[in-house]
């Protein structure tokens, strides 16, 4: 606290050693989902992910592996270090995959047979076959791939986006979450919680069957002229009661809430409501197949939420759907078909309306399988968060290329490795934002989507490099 601390700071500062250092804060922050400008120009306006969690097979759907299919079946020798509990569980015996992978497109992109309609857009993604997330456990991987960091309580990346940019519509939410009608992912809504930052900026979900938002309208005695002067009398109530206790983020929220919800009344049942899209679009997202028709209805009011000017999208499948420990084989190709055509459909759909250029669309979960069976009947294989693979298209992304590489067996990323750090700051690259300068102050630290750790914009996926 000394002249001495203040000359360390100066000099650092000079020399570049602390460049994003930033002024303490004198007057109390306010916040709501204004539009913000980002810190450098966008190519991205909106996202959609699509959230595989449990784990997808990355050897058997994105990242072939002829050596592990040669080898099917024999004892594996060599370096394939893992966690004692996963030890216990799994055999020494290298799994081949029982699909065939093709070249799809002008860019020959690999890909199984089981997502043949995926591979139909190969020529409009990266694929990246080389992600890590280092955590063998769900909970604290989705945790890591989703909110920065392996623990629990912290904003997710949905959050961050519409805390840094706010959103285009105010009559709808600014973060969307769509859920499976089998059920809720793993952690629940920490998947989509805003943590130490205000609650205006957590995920708003929209339930997977009509009525999709309960107690929308209000009772027929309250609508109309009733329930505007109901809602102003209950505003100025309110403020009044802010005024008395300034400063209190989750009042502030409540309140923003309160208006945001007399505005959906009509904005949220617009855009929630497909059913005057065409019957080709209808079937191109699959909504005429029973395996598809769930998935395909989310995918297809994900694109119509963000046409609308929604800011982020997230759907999520029920309670680790993709983790397939045993009978993979089965249930493999179950979640394939659910899942490949209505995926590929909102690309196309995105593409179709020049929607695409400015929307980021990501396929992925927490991690990928292991080479090797795991005893389990019928088998199976466990977790790999070492090495596995997503996919991302729009918004800046490079179109028709792959990204990175695993070893030969495909346990282990050797060329190109993607982390969950620099995944979030290549995101938040697109956005225009810049991971370092996205904070949050909070009483005892500055807070970061990246939290200070190694984090790098993954300069090859990107249609525009950074000079």
């Amino acid at each position: 606290m000394g002249l001495g601390g203040l000359a360390a700071t100066w000099l650092l500062t000079k020399d570049g050693f602390a460049a994003d250092m930033v002024k303490p804060t004198l007057e109390r922050p306010t916040f709501d989902l204004k539009p913000k400008p980002p810190h450098a120009e966008p190519a991205a306006r909106a996202m959609i992910s699509i959230f595989t969690s449990g784990g997808p097979s990355q050897i058997d759907l994105f990242d072939p592996k002829p050596e592990v299919d040669k080898r099917n079946d024999t004892e594996f020798t060599g370096d394939l270090k893992l966690g004692s509990n996963m030890a216990a569980r799994n055999s020494r015996k290298l799994l081949g995959s029982k699909w065939k992978f093709r070249r799809y497109g002008k860019s020959g992109i690999a890909m199984s047979e089981l997502l043949p309609n995926i591979g139909s857009i190969a020529d409009d993604i990266t694929l990246i076959r080389s992600v890590q997330t280092f955590n063998s456990s769900h909970g604290p991987a989705i945790a890591a791939i989703n909110t920065g960091r392996p623990l629990r309580g912290r904003p997710s990346l949905g959050s961050w986006v519409t805390y840094g940019l706010g959103t285009e519509s105010q009559d709808l939410p600014a973060f969307v979450v769509l859920t499976d009608e089998a059920g809720l992912p793993l952690d629940r809504n920490a998947n989509w919680s805003n943590g130490f930052i205000p609650s205006i900026y957590q995920g708003s979900v929209v339930r997977p069957r009509e009525p999709r938002i309960l107690d929308l309208d209000a009772p027929d005695n309250l609508r109309g002229p009733a329930q505007r002067e109901w809602l102003a009398f209950l505003d100025q109530f309110n403020r009044e009661h802010l005024k008395q206790h300034p400063g209190e983020n989750d009042l502030e929220a409540r309140i923003a809430s309160y208006e945001l919800a007399a505005r959906m009344q009509v904005a949220a049942k617009e855009a929630l409501d497909f059913s005057n899209e065409s019957k080709a679009t209808k079937k191109l997202y699959g909504l005429d197949q029973e395996e598809t028709r769930e998935f395909g209805s989310r995918c297809l009011i994900a694109r119509r939420l963000v046409e609308r000017g929604v800011r982020f999208v997230q759907l999520h499948n029920a309670y680790q759907q993709w983790d397939h420990h045993s009978d993979i084989h089965g249930r493999l190709p179950v979640m394939c078909r659910k899942t490949d055509q209505p995926s590929a459909a909102l690309v196309k759909d995105l593409k179709s309306r020049g929607l695409l250029d400015t929307t980021l669309v990501h396929w992925g979960g927490e991690m990928g399988r292991l080479p090797i069976i795991e005893t389990q009947k019928p088998i199976g294989r466990d977790h790999n968060p070492n090495g596995f693979s997503m996919w991302l298209a729009g918004g800046g992304i490079k179109a028709g290329h792959v990204h990175g590489k695993t070893d030969e067996l495909g346990f282990r990323a050797i060329q190109d490795s993607v982390t969950h750090f620099d995944y979030h700051a290549t995101l938040l690259h697109l956005f225009g934002l810049n991971h370092r300068k996205l904070l949050f102050e909070r009483s005892t630290r500055q807070e970061r989507l990246t939290d200070g750790q190694p984090a790098k914009v993954v300069n090859g996926i990107l249609k525009t490099p950074i000079a």
